[in-house]
């Protein structure tokens, strides 16, 4: 295991340990969690992303699309649409399709009073995206990470620890470590808000992309109903090289059946969102 994956999963593990410490991880957190979808279940984000680095620039992915479908029990299919606007350090502006990302979670272990969910992530991104505008790595790159969950208090207090390593078989990139810890609370219902440590290595060359970086970040979302939420995170790096971070969704999930003449009216009401907002 690298160095800075083994300082930062030594940090969070200490924080984890001393917390008092339900929710979700993963957006708009940069750290993900072991749940996958309900089978038959879906999901989708319609979100804005930025990521600005001292030498490489600021990416940023708006509009972009993730959706999310629960394939089998205890797995999910995992789909990304982004659409970028890559500010580089030259001054130039491009826009167009980014790298386009598939992944599959799955559950391995369920929570138990002594032992955290447990899962893994794993997912690919193709070379949709023109490198040579910025839009892309210009090859098919992957990350292979597990993450932990553990809720306290009834599941007041959650929190989520977990990393491992992205391979990127690039001219100019490199393969390097991430590992992240978030711990959130659940105020209301409706009010779920969180901070997270998020840590990752040097990504490639300075001019190509970001060096390694250590951020604290805030988030959060509100939930105006059982199927549509607001989500809100951003933050800044406290160790290592100047990095920002921001990220804000909007966030549909109905299932593929209806279960009752409620849940029916108001997955209708969730498609008729989702169309609204695509068209």
């Amino acid at each position: 295991m690298s160095s800075i994956l083994a300082r930062l999963l030594c940090l969070v593990g200490t924080l984890l340990a001393c917390s008092q410490a339900h929710a979700q991880a993963g957006p708009p957190y940069q750290t993900d969690d072991p749940d996958p979808v309900d089978y038959h279940h879906f999901e989708m984000y319609a979100f804005s992303l930025s990521d600005s680095s001292q030498h490489a620039g600021t990416t940023l992915l708006a509009p972009s699309y993730e959706m999310n479908f629960g394939i089998a029990p205890r797995t999910q299919f995992h789909f990304v649409l982004p659409f970028v606007n890559a500010f580089n350090p030259d001054g130039t502006v491009t826009h167009g399709v980014g790298d386009i990302e598939l992944g599959v979670k799955l559950k391995l272990l369920p929570e138990s009073k002594l032992i955290p969910e447990t899962g893994i992530f794993p997912f690919v991104e193709l070379p949709t995206g023109d490198a040579s505008r910025g839009l892309g790595v210009g090859k098919t790159w992957y990350r292979v990470p597990v993450w932990f969950k553990k809720g306290f208090q009834d599941d007041k207090w959650t929190e989520y620890l977990g990393g491992g390593e992205a391979i990127v078989p690039q001219t100019g990139y490199y393969n390097y470590p991430f590992a992240g810890f978030l711990s959130q609370h659940k105020f209301t219902e409706k009010l779920v808000l969180g901070v997270e440590l998020f840590g990752h290595g040097a990504e490639g060359r300075p001019d190509v992309a970001g060096d390694r970086a250590i951020l604290a970040d805030f988030g959060g979302y509100y939930a105006f109903g059982d199927h549509f939420q607001l989500l809100f995170a951003g933050g800044h790096s406290v160790v290592w090289a100047p990095e920002t971070y921001t990220y804000l969704a909007a966030y549909w999930t109905w299932p593929k059946a209806k279960e009752d003449d409620k849940s029916g009216k108001e997955e209708a009401s969730g498609e008729n969102l989702f169309r609204a907002f695509t068209h």
